[in-house]
């Protein structure tokens, strides 16, 4: 055999070997991956009213970053009760343990979705709502001075129900819920948002999950529309594990601080770890 033949085959079987290994690393790898994805808790993102799940998207990158399973629930807005079923419906597809995460309104709802759904380990509220029995958003935004959010809803539209939608005016979006948000971003989220009802906003809580669910609370400084005295009333009365307040952050303080976001939810995971 001549020796550039020979010489060829020794390099293709050399390259064979290699490409062999490179291949069985990245099983292994990939599989690692999956292993280390699955022993993690799967992070539920519940957006509020005004908004869609999207306010969630950077923080959702970085969970994603750090191999958490996430998922981000379309809530509805029509009504509390039937929000609520709609969240308990997509926590009964979960065969895993469950950190839920809700912000504004959407602290509401994961506080009476969660209530017998034993996978749900841990709640994270982002400057959201969290409820005791008997108690409605309208009721708790109301307790202490502050918030602009009354003033800036457009007149409310009748629906067929007998009950509203009710829209922010897009010159108050800003000011209201996201002040600190370049106002190009505002802009776009203002003619893009979702409607409440004012039957969702006035729905009576039932027995919250924060009693038996340990919490964790995150919120700004700055909130215009749930005022920071609320926040520190509800986390006291939950009894949180961990309060955050980020100076000078606003309502939608996920779009404007999502790294701040993310580790709180994070520690919340790490802390119901198996």
């Amino acid at each position: 055999m001549k020796p550039s033949n020979l010489l060829q085959r020794s390099l293709s079987a050399f390259l064979t070997i290699l490409l062999a290994i490179g291949a069985t690393t990245s099983s292994v790898s990939a599989a690692n991956a999956s292993a280390v994805a699955v022993s993690k808790p799967v992070i539920v993102l519940v957006h509020g009213a005004f908004v869609d799940s999207s306010v969630w998207n950077s923080v959702i990158a970085r969970l994603q970053h750090d191999e958490y399973s996430v998922m981000a629930a379309a809530t509805p807005l029509r009504g509390l009760q039937s929000d609520v079923r709609y969240l308990s419906t997509l926590l009964d597809t979960i065969h895993r343990p469950v950190v839920l995460v809700g912000n504004s309104y959407g602290g509401s709802v994961i506080t009476d979705a969660a209530v017998g759904h034993a996978n749900v380990k841990a709640l994270v509220y982002v400057a959201a709502l969290a409820p005791d029995q008997g108690e409605s958003a309208f009721d708790l935004v109301g307790k202490f001075p502050g918030s602009l959010l009354g003033n800036a809803l457009m007149p409310p539209v009748a629906l067929a129900d007998g009950s509203h939608d009710l829209y922010v005016q897009p010159t108050h979006f800003r000011a209201a819920l996201a002040a600190d948000v370049p106002q190009a971003a505002t802009s776009l989220m203002a003619v893009a948002q979702r409607p409440v009802t004012d039957k969702a906003l006035k729905g009576a809580s039932g027995s919250p999950a924060w009693r038996n669910i340990p919490s964790w609370f995150v919120y700004g400084s700055a909130d215009e529309s749930i005022p920071p005295g609320v926040h520190a009333y509800m986390a006291k009365r939950a009894h949180a594990r961990s309060v955050v307040v980020v100076k000078g952050a606003p309502h939608l303080l996920m779009v404007s601080h999502p790294a701040i976001v993310a580790r709180t939810i994070e520690a919340a995971a790490t802390a119901v770890e198996p």
